[in-house]
């Protein structure tokens, strides 16, 4: 068991809802909307609303405040949107369109990283990728952020690779996206959820997959696959016990977020993460790790349920993007290895940024490789 209790605290540091603790954590917080079950698509317009002003679509409540953490764009225009994911959960989105744009453009959805929301790393992706003359939408996951579904902060391997496909649904049905020219971005864990959604979704022309971390895999396996079959047998009884409790408690335990205050002696990835969940830099109050994090056993599912098994099957083009000094490189290595063990290895590549650590593709702008990303998909778009 003190092993057990070792694993989850690293696991908790690391933002991950692989968190194995039995400690007593923040209670739930308060749900963001209940999903609506009419499952169309939804565009909600804001035009008329003060800056700060809330709007409702779909049950859901939508501010209008830009509460981002990276600055507007003058380039591109920028509303609410909503839609509806095959489970019938709605989900809030940011859309970016560049400014005077004409026809039918190509479109490009993000989510992630994993435990953010929209107002971090995926809105800022999605701007700069509407600048450059793609319509983008930048997502909250279902459970999480102005996004619907109950309870709070669940974790899913197939629901949130279905939010992806969701969002596919979404951009074609659009009047002015091209539905044969759609890619995705996912960053951090939501890289896994992209790849396995090109895996299954032959609508997603090309994908990209910043600074990957493969949930299913860290969540069985631990950090570089360190844990055995009795520490995954020690997880699974310790989640299983906190299933009672939340049942009986009637809430659910949060694994927790960033730690704060932040140990002198912690690895130097969670250093970088508190730097920026925790700090001005990327804090956001709907983060999950910014807060409370998720629940403590949405770690279930994601073990027993490998993420990139069809891999190898993917068509479409794949770009990895991993910083070379990120702990989690190695995922995105192995699914690169995955990716190119069949026959459809010519349009995969694995671009490795020199220095670079996991958190610097969140939002380090003269560092994300913002050219090759374009370049990429509009190649792959034409």
């Amino acid at each position: 068991m003190k092993k057990l209790g070792l694993i989850a605290a690293v696991l908790a540091l690391a933002l991950l809802c692989a968190a194995c603790a039995t400690n007593a954590a923040t209670p739930q917080s308060e749900p963001s909307g209940e999903a609506d079950a009419a499952g169309v698509a939804v565009e909600t317009a804001d035009a008329d609303l003060q800056e700060g002003d809330t709007m409702m679509s779909d049950g859901l409540t939508l501010t209008n405040e830009w509460d981002k953490v990276f600055p507007q764009s003058d380039k591109v225009n920028h509303r609410k949107v909503t839609f509806h994911n095959r489970y019938g959960i709605t989900l809030a989105a940011d859309l970016y369109e560049p400014k005077d744009a004409e026809g039918k453009l190509p479109a490009i959805a993000v989510s992630g990283p994993f435990g953010a929301v929209k107002e971090q790393s995926s809105g800022l992706y999605a701007q700069i990728m509407a600048e450059r003359g793609f319509l983008t939408i930048a997502f909250d996951p279902s459970y999480t952020g102005e996004s619907g579904g109950e309870p709070r902060y669940v974790a899913s391997p197939d629901i949130n690779t279905e939010d992806f496909c969701a969002a596919v649904d979404f951009l074609s049905v659009q009047d002015n996206v091209d539905p044969e020219k759609i890619g995705i971005i996912g960053i951090c864990g939501w890289g896994g959820m992209a790849v396995n959604a090109a895996a299954i979704d032959t609508r997603i022309k090309a994908t990209v997959a910043s600074t990957m971390y493969d949930m299913s895999r860290i969540a069985a396996n631990g950090y570089f696959d360190a844990n055995t079959e009795d520490d995954r047998y020690n997880t699974r009884v310790a989640l299983n016990a906190q299933r009672t409790e939340d049942y009986k408690n009637g809430t659910y335990q949060l694994a927790g977020g960033v730690v704060d205050p932040l140990p002198d002696d912690a690895p130097f990835f969670v250093k970088d993460y508190y730097d920026y969940y925790k700090t001005e830099r990327g804090y956001h109050p709907r983060s999950l790790n910014s807060n409370g994090g998720w629940n403590t056993t949405s770690s279930l599912s994601l073990m027993n349920m490998p993420l990139l098994s069809y891999a190898s099957e993917i068509r479409s083009p794949v770009l990895l993007i991993h910083g070379e000094k990120a702990h989690s490189r190695y995922f995105s290595e192995s699914a690169y290895e995955k990716l190119t063990s069949g026959a459809y290895a010519d349009n995969k590549e694995l671009m490795i940024i020199p220095g670079a650590v996991h958190t610097d593709l969140y939002d380090q702008t003269d560092i994300i490789p913002f050219d090759k990303i374009e370049t990429f998909f509009k190649d792959a778009l034409n």
